[in-house]
């Protein structure tokens, strides 16, 4: 029997705390569903606002069309429309893009969450603005350009650009270290657009700069204390949400490497959830990781 189509999600519902999954894999390198079933608990019960699937941290870039869709329809599924999810494509060509976008579009995701293509040749401006105007016209769900890859990086200026003439993508998560790009976006950014921040060190001053909320790393390996620095910004608690980040950025520089999707996977289960194997040929968590990620959630969670 399919699954019960989700309750439909807004645009400015996409805020606050949106935990990316990781994907949990068994040592055959298959997907571990159940692992992923109990996944989407924890963080609802942790409190986060939403679920990102697909991403980076969920190592999006090593999986199938095939996987994502039925990743994206296990969240939904087990979410029962508590919280929107949001849906990720990595890949590297309009084709791509759209092929991916079609095969999840019937499942109810609130929003893609789409890189720029990255492999080696970076389009020029104007042809990155036709790649989302296309993939934006195949689709009707509301896109959010995931800025992420060094070497083909969006600036503020063109970013603000798409979000302009290009009515399907309604947000950014800008994943820069540098605090000034994501000042950029939000101070021109079209009202509406959905700013969010991956800037995983710096959560506290980019939620009280005024990004719209996350879609990061960090939000998976402690949701509850995400949850908590999230809701002291609001309030305007600006001496206990700076106490909280500075745990917090302990357990980032414990976890942040090459391998940060299986940091995070250490992470979750080390709070009772199966994080399961990266994919080959990603390293396991190293015991330096280990230690380190276990001692800065004591003083977490």
């Amino acid at each position: 029997m399919a699954a019960k189509k989700p309750t439909h999600f807004s645009v400015q519902e996409i805020t606050g705390i949106i935990a990316p999954m990781t994907t949990p894999f068994t040592r055959k390198g298959e997907v571990d569903e159940a692992a992923f079933r109990k996944q989407v608990n924890f963080l609802i019960g942790a409190g986060v606002h939403g679920l990102a699937v697909g991403g980076s941290t969920g190592e999006g870039h090593a999986l199938s069309t095939k996987e994502v869709t039925r990743l994206v329809r296990i969240a939904l599924a087990e979410a029962k429309g508590r919280v929107p999810v949001v849906a990720g494509i990595i890949v590297d060509s309009t084709r791509q893009a759209i092929e991916r976008a079609e095969a999840v579009s019937d499942l109810g995701p609130a929003a893609l969450q789409i890189t720029p293509v990255h492999y080696l040749f970076r389009p020029d401006d104007a042809h990155m603005l036709e790649h989302f105007r296309t993939v934006g016209k195949a689709t009707k769900i509301p896109i959010l350009i995931y800025n992420v890859i060094p070497w083909s990086y969006l600036s503020p200026a063109l970013l603000i650009r798409i979000l302009k003439e290009v009515p399907q993508v309604v947000g950014v998560k800008q994943s820069a270290g540098d605090m000034k790009l994501l000042a950029d976006l939000l101070l021109g950014a079209p009202n509406g657009s959905r700013i969010m921040t991956a800037v995983d060190a710096l959560m506290y001053p980019s939620f009280a700069l005024g990004a719209h909320g996350a879609i990061a790393a960090i939000l998976t390996a402690a949701p509850a204390a995400q949850v908590k620095l999230w809701d002291l910004v609001r309030a305007g608690e600006h001496d206990a949400a700076r106490r909280l980040h500075e745990m917090l950025l302990v357990l980032w520089n414990a976890m942040i490497d090459d391998n940060l999707p299986a940091a995070v996977k250490f992470a979750l289960s080390e709070q009772g959830v199966p994080g399961g194997l990266p994919r080959a040929p990603m390293p396991a968590a190293s015991a330096r990781q280990q230690k380190a990620i276990a001692r800065a959630l004591k003083k977490l969670v």
